[in-house]
């Protein structure tokens, strides 16, 4: 494991059969995705609906917000049910509700439990049933479930509309009235709410369990966890014991070849790079990332606070300007553009420092690609407040609004643009670090990983354009979480391995060769479970029951090295304090710290508690994915962002001696107000939910009659605290940045005046 050549092998053996392995099991999940059926009828024949209707009701929920507006098969928002959930017990209980009647002359619930369970029994068989006939591509109700449709077809209509009997319940689903402006549209979103619906608890041919592997959770119609999920999850398990004891045995036979202290400059080597032109233009993009950092936030305590007062902001209403679905839109969406920048600026700020090279036109470059994306920014999110806002046909949604999938909400154009923007700033990076790929010494490994990284930024965003208007929800998901794990959590992870890498060796504080083989052997440690951990998101999404199997397997393994990230925490620890100049980057260093924090927590324990199936088989869908979601995107790759920022700007800035006030106080805010956020709130919630998802369903996990008790409600109020610290941190990092151009975060240090004129 000490020749870069062999490591390079082994990482294009991994990517290659990760890849085949992936893409063959996506064929799988494109043959065998819930059928969307071109009609659908009554048992005397009366056509229900087509199979058009259900691709107009899936853009529909689309326009509304889709996954920011509750969630379907557990992907999505939480303050509203998930709609499967939620349509199935529904339905449930009207259809029982109809054979007791006629059979006992009483309601349901009035029953003895015996009668009741021979209800029940009939109910599963009535349900489960696949009566969908794949030659007519026709799938036939009972009279019964004919009569339910109609019935759950008027009452979302209602939850969407503006009957004033359902006020209190859009209140406490944060669901605006009028949501669904025309009837029409509010009738057909009813529509795919009861395909998805029946995808979750009709068996698959030949098989005993739904398309959804029997997600959700529900005794009443026979949605059961199988032996397949203990199966795994125990296998899962064996994986993670078998990959940490390898990794522990390989850091015991490897000690790192640390630079040693009589080797570490006296000075500051970085003194000595002159910012070029190009790299100078890049301080504009960290004015915006600030921008956007503290407006995500100002969306995030919104977002939150819709969870206590439905419509309202503290009395005011504030969701017919700006309901709970555009707010957390914003709040997500803006977060990936936020840290997506600080990252590529990153980039851009590095590949010249690398070589000195300043190629012609690349300033010119850096700022055609700022005007792009503050465009990209802003366009999208115009055009989902007109989706939201119920002012865009179909076609005009789907191209210019709101997509309607989590993380990837901008519409079809935005996301176009965004790639256009990916590919100039691959162009930008790679014709700046050329220079450097032609030498033979040990930095053209990392310059190679460095680019390989950048092309795969570039490319697997491309993902995203895989799903169409009318897609099968289960292929769409399938390519989303491309772009969410791979690209997200992925490459991006990848990217920012190496950015360190370059940062510590150019300040000669890492050797080269040390790096560059660390850098090999981590990515390839990541990516070994990273690429096919993707599956474990995609367990109930229609898959078939493989991805199961290889996704707890691979997933398990993405856990192994956040086992042993305190080694690098105390590492970065030990490095800020090596020699006195080093404290100058001591802030982007403690960022550094943070994350490794944040990823063994965030990413490994919170994530590792929701990844198994049997676990999952209960969480997906409850506070305990954004307890994940907010330790792992922001905690991570977040404060890797803000670190990144911080080195840049150091960088920059490089002839002033930093105030610490500001950033000490934001640095120690956002954590302290991070982990409150997780602790006091979101952990609690999700736990409470996960008993009651096993006790008694998930569709009561996500109930109102649960989350709307006086203990939910005050684990909500909670949130308060955490939220008010981290806000203010947020704030003061604004200032801090603030006062870098205007002069009062920082102090004019005569002596590293000297030494930068010496330099020049």
């Amino acid at each position: 494991m000490k020749n870069p050549k062999k490591l390079w092998i082994i990482f294009a053996i991994v990517i290659g059969l990760s890849f085949t392995v992936l893409l063959f099991f996506g064929v799988k999940i494109y043959q065998n995705a819930p059928p969307m059926p071109e009609k659908t009828v009554s048992a005397n024949g009366e056509v229900l609906f087509n199979g058009g209707d259900i691709s107009n009701g899936q853009n529909v929920w689309q326009s509304i917000g889709g996954q920011e507006v509750g969630s379907i098969w557990g992907h999505g928002a939480y303050v509203a049910p998930d709609w499967t959930a939620d349509y199935l017990h529904r339905e449930s209980l009207f259809i029982l509700n109809v054979w007791s009647k006629a059979d006992y002359g009483s309601a349901y619930d009035k029953l003895p439990e015996e009668q009741q369970m021979v209800l029940q029994t009939r109910l599963k068989k009535e349900v489960r049933k696949n009566t969908y006939d794949p030659t007519t591509k026709t799938l036939k109700l009972s009279a019964v479930r004919a009569q339910a449709f109609a019935y759950l077809n008027q009452y979302y209509a209602n939850v969407f509309g503006s009957n004033t009997h359902f006020d209190k319940l859009r209140n406490e689903y944060a669901i605006s009235k009028n949501a669904i402006k025309d009837p029409a549209r509010a009738r057909l979103i009813g529509v795919f709410f009861f395909w998805a619906s029946w995808a979750c608890v009709t068996e698959r041919p030949g098989e005993t369990v739904s398309y959804t592997h029997n997600w959700p959770n529900d005794n009443l119609i026979g949605n059961v966890a199988t032996g397949d999920l203990m199966l795994w999850t125990g296998f899962s398990i064996i994986i993670l014991l078998l990959g940490i004891g390898i990794l522990a045995f390989y850091n015991a036979q490897n000690s790192e070849e640390e630079q040693a202290s009589d080797e570490i400059p006296t000075e500051d080597p970085l003194l000595s790079i002159k910012p070029t032109p190009s790299m100078r233009a890049t301080i504009k993009y960290f004015w915006i990332v600030t921008v956007l950092i503290v407006l995500q936030v100002v969306l995030g305590v919104v977002t939150a606070h819709y969870g206590v007062e439905g419509t309202a902001f503290y009395g005011f209403p504030l969701a017919e300007y700006m309901p709970y679905s555009l707010s957390r839109t914003w709040h997500v969406q803006i977060a990936i553009f936020w840290i997506a920048t600080s990252w590529l600026a990153t980039g851009l700020y590095i590949a010249p420092a690398v070589t000195g090279y300043e190629p012609k036109f690349q300033k010119l470059g850096v700022n055609f690609l700022f005007i792009c994306l503050l465009i990209i920014v802003g366009g999208s999110m115009v055009g989902q407040w007109y989706a939201i806002m119920q002012k865009l046909g179909y076609i005009q949604n789907f191209w210019f609004g709101h997509q309607g999938y989590e993380y990837v909400d901008l519409g079809r154009f935005w996301q176009i643009f965004l790639f256009i923007g990916l590919i100039l700033w691959l162009v930008l990076m790679t014709r700046a670090i050329m220079p450097a790929l032609r030498s033979k010494n040990n930095s053209r490994h990392l310059l190679s990983m460095f680019i390989v990284s950048s092309v795969a930024i570039t490319l697997f965003y491309a993902a995203g354009l895989m799903w169409g208007r009318r897609s099968n929800l289960a292929v769409a998901e399938y390519w989303r979480w491309w772009v969410v794990h791979l690209w997200v959590e992925g490459f991006f992870e990848v990217f920012a391995t190496v950015v360190m890498a370059f940062i510590f060796t150019r300040m000669k504080l890492l050797n080269e060769k040390f790096a560059t083989l660390n850098v090999l052997f981590s990515t390839i440690i990541f990516l070994s479970g990273g690429i096919l951990g993707t599956f474990h998101h995609l367990y109930f999404s229609g898959t078939p029951t493989a991805i199961l199997a290889v996704g707890s397997s691979f997933s398990a393994l993405e856990v192994v090295p956040l086992v042993f990230i305190g080694v690098e925490a105390f590492h970065n620890y030990k490095i800020s304090k090596l020699k006195s100049w080093i404290q100058a980057y001591k802030w982007p260093i403690y960022c550094f710290i943070a994350v490794a924090f944040w990823n063994f927590l965030g990413a490994g324990i919170f994530g590792f508690l929701i990844n198994p199936p049997i676990a999952l088989y209960y969480m997906q869908g409850l506070n305990t994915t954004p307890l994940h979601g907010h330790a792992a995107l922001f905690g991570v790759y977040g404060i890797l962002g803000i670190g990144l920022m911080l080195f840049v700007l150091k960088g920059l800035y490089r002839q002033n001696v930093w105030k610490d006030t500001w950033i000490r106080f934001a640095f120690w805010s956002i954590n302290i107000g991070l982990m409150l956020m997780l602790l006091l709130s979101l952990l609690p919630i999700g736990l409470l939910q996960t008993i009651a998802s096993v006790n008694h369903g998930m569709w009561y996990a996500r109930s109102a009659e649960f989350m709307q008790q006086p203990l939910m409600n005050t684990l909500r109020w909670m949130r308060l605290f955490g939220d008010t610290i981290f806000a203010i941190g947020t704030v003061a990092l604004a200032i801090f940045v603030i006062g870098l151009a205007t002069g009062w975060s920082y102090k004019k240090d005569e002596y590293d005046l000297k030494k930068v004129e010496k330099t020049k």
